[in-house]
């Protein structure tokens, strides 16, 4: 199993995950105690949204609804935001407006806002924001941190890139109800509590596949740019059912994906499909086999090759290597 390093908006490291914050010190115990009294309110106020002002989100299922597993999503997108509201509109633009003139002359809208949200002065502004994650250019889910600490990780997915549709997040959690509209200006769209998040450039993730020796970079560079869009761009894959969930994982976790493409293509075969099956080793687990179909150019020849993946839990995970695929 190759697992591809998926790097943060700093660079190429290791995956970025929610970080457990460190406790509050002693001194300065008063701004400290509101600030955690700010967070745990944050908390239940996000709670509270997801059911659309109940006092838990639940209430707003079916009994059968209730009684089914949770609704994990793993979804390949962009974080952008709204404001709620005229109000936090324009404290926005009071906090824009304390930031130190040499400190935003030159500087793009977006380069800015992402200066004043990642400030620690205005965390409080950054927790009042609306989280939206785009998918295909289309506003999908808002999004909530599990953890309130946790709201900078999304702060910080509002970089600036000079190249917007290279700028790339991966968000890992679970599905919840519809948002209310004043939650998000009217927005209505599906909560989807946030676990982890992992934000970083496309061109990154792409030098970062491991190649097979001998490999021609800028060819498998090409091959691995066309297999990624054809991942992301299969219908309606928004991340939230466990077919899709499986092809966002080996899209941005396995290597292996890429290098049998290239192998393929070098040996004159075209990607002709790619499908997702349950798995007949299904049983305690959900299981699925992600198939590869390829076909010969010249003698309309297939081979297809296959991978399982368990998605069962939040996080999926692979279960056997890519290998040829022989049909029943």
């Amino acid at each position: 199993m190759e697992n591809l390093p998926i790097p943060d908006q700093n660079g190429p490291s290791v995956t970025t995950e929610f970080e457990e914050s460190s406790s509050l010190s002693i001194g300065n115990s008063v701004k400290d105690v509101n600030m955690r009294n700010e967070d745990l309110s944050l908390q239940s106020d996000m709670h509270n949204s997801c059911g659309c002002g109940a006092k838990n989100s639940g209430e707003h299922l079916s009994d059968n609804e209730k009684k089914s597993s949770p609704k994990y999503v793993y979804a390949i997108g962009k974080v952008t935001h709204r404001f709620p509201n005229r109000s936090i509109e324009m404290e926005y633009a009071q906090a824009m407006g304390r930031v130190p003139e040499i400190d935003t002359k030159g500087l793009t809208d977006a380069e800015v806002m992402s200066k004043t949200l990642t400030d620690s002065n205005n965390r409080y502004l950054a927790r009042q924001l609306c989280y939206v994650f785009n998918i295909e250019n289309l506003e999908t889910y808002i999004l909530v941190p599990s953890d309130p600490y946790d709201i900078d990780k999304l702060a910080q997915a509002l970089r600036p890139s000079p190249e917007r549709y290279r700028d790339i997040d991966v968000i890992i959690g679970r599905r919840g109800p519809l948002s209310c509209p004043e939650k998000c200006n009217g927005l209505i769209l599906p909560i989807v509590i946030v676990d982890q998040i992992y934000s970083f450039d496309r061109d990154v993730l792409m030098n970062e596949i491991p190649k097979r020796k001998g490999e021609n970079q800028a060819q498998f560079r090409k091959t691995s740019d066309s297999l990624f869009d054809n991942l992301l761009q299969i219908a309606d894959n928004a991340g939230g059912i466990d077919e899709h969930r499986a092809l966002n994982y080996l899209a941005v976790r396995y290597a292996e994906i890429y290098n049998r493409t290239q192998l393929m293509q070098d040996e004159n075969y075209s990607l002709s499909s790619v499908d997702v099956r349950l798995s007949y080793l299904s049983g305690a687990r959900k299981i699925v086999d992600v198939i590869f179909s390829f076909e010969h150019r010249m003698n309309r020849a297939g081979k297809k090759y296959f991978v399982r993946v368990d998605v069962d839990g939040l996080y999926p995970f692979l279960v056997n290597p890519m290998q040829e695929y022989f049909q029943n």
